[in-house]
């Protein structure tokens, strides 16, 4: 379950990385092909240089001026993407680059014909990439204004057809950089709420073997003192304080493996979510409760029914080959009095086994240790496992979870 945690947090880190600036060549070319794909707007440019309409000199300053265009443009694109906008030296070559980018455009277009007006519409994407937000509402809007004007003097009749769509692509890549900011800052959220939460349970575990060894060690100190002054002339004495150390010493290390195991404890709530994960991975069709009412159940009880999740989620995903699980969480009054009950039924074999395995075998042995019960085996269409724990004296039974 682990593995497919770790594999599907990678996928949602690749796909959130193509805004961002590539940290090594094959991010580098990824991002080159997701903005490559864009290029196809320059279909007409192509054409019109390859139907033989212009002189040769014509055709090769044309090349030339497209592959200096679209360098232009790759890098504008490439580089600043997904970029912080709070670089006050780099925002006049941005500047520049635009503006050079702009001529070209206009120059090409007024040179070759109306073919290439839409070389603008690259230019209204590079300011609303490359520019910060205040600066691109401005320069999109003059982009479009610019390809107008172009075409009027060209006699085109469909520019405002063309304006309407500068204005939309460079308006809307303004939203997708706003996007990548916007994840780009999540994702650093993310880590940081990550380090604060580990930096906060190592203080507490710090606290609390501060709390439960403190003492005992004080203790231990003294008394080794007291023995070790005692032993020559009163080893009997010195013999009870070597007692007393062992005493103390025995119950620091009781009350030491109790922290432990209580650090260990699995929760209900994380398994539940670790089942989601594990059986939506694996191709199941999983129903799976979000957050229980866990009101009146002991910490034991609690940690039992993990464990029994956990078990059942990995033998569904192992051994039963089925295409759809349900989990369920009730309280349920019976003879015996009442608990809370953990249902895991699918639609699958239940293995190959012919009897109870390890798993379930030991996972019965905590049921009854912690007072609670255990059912599995098939149904008519799967393989079901039941495990209830006792309730409190209080708790609300009848109630779904």
């Amino acid at each position: 379950m682990t593995e497919d945690r770790a594999r599907e947090e990678d996928r949602v880190q690749r796909l959130m990385r193509i805004g961002d600036s590539p940290r090594n060549a094959r991010e580098g070319l990824r991002k080159a092909l997701w903005i490559g794909i864009w290029l196809v707007f320059l279909s007409e440019p192509f054409h019109d240089l390859a139907s033989g309409s212009h002189t040769p000199a014509g055709t090769a300053a044309g090349w030339l001026g497209l592959a200096a265009f679209v360098g232009v443009y790759l890098a504008l694109v490439f580089r600043n993407m997904g970029r912080p906008e709070n670089r006050p030296v780099a925002l006049p070559v941005v500047g520049g680059l635009i503006g050079t980018l702009g001529v070209l455009a206009l120059v090409l277009c007024l040179t070759l014909g109306g073919a290439w007006l839409g070389l603008f519409v690259y230019v209204s994407v590079a300011c609303g990439a490359a520019l910060p937000l205040r600066v691109a509402y401005w320069t999109i809007p003059a982009a479009g204004a610019a390809m107008a004007a172009t075409g009027w003097s060209l006699g085109e009749t469909d520019t405002w057809q063309l304006l309407v769509l500068v204005l939309l692509i460079g308006f809307a890549m303004t939203g997708v950089k706003q996007l990548v900011h916007t994840t780009i800052e999540l994702r650093k959220a993310r880590a940081t709420v990550a380090q604060l939460a580990a930096n906060e349970e190592r203080l507490r575990l710090a606290r609390d073997l501060h709390d439960l060894l403190g003492h005992s060690l004080s203790l231990i100190t003294l008394k080794s003192e007291l023995a070790g002054r005692m032993l020559p002339g009163h080893p009997d004495q010195a013999a009870q304080q070597v007692a007393d150390i062992e005493q103390v010493s025995r119950q620091a290390l009781v009350d030491v493996r109790e922290a432990v195991t209580g650090y260990r404890r699995p929760r209900l709530s994380d398994e539940l979510a670790g089942a989601q994960v594990a059986l939506t991975a694996a191709g199941v069709d999983a129903h799976v409760p979000a957050e229980p009412d866990l009101g009146g159940v002991a910490d034991e009880g609690e940690s039992t029914l993990a464990w029994a999740l956990r078990e059942a989620v990995t033998n569904v995903v192992r051994h039963s080959g089925a295409s759809r699980c349900t989990v369920d969480v009730l309280r349920r009054q019976t003879l015996d009095g009442a608990f809370l009950e953990l249902s895991v039924e699918d639609n699958g074999s239940g293995g190959s086994g012919t009897g109870p395995g390890n798993g379930l075998t030991g996972l019965a042995e905590r049921l009854e240790k912690a007072g609670g019960q255990l059912e599995a085996g098939r149904v008519k269409r799967g393989f079901r496992l039941i495990a209830r724990v006792p309730l409190t004296p209080g708790g609300d039974v009848g109630s779904r979870a």
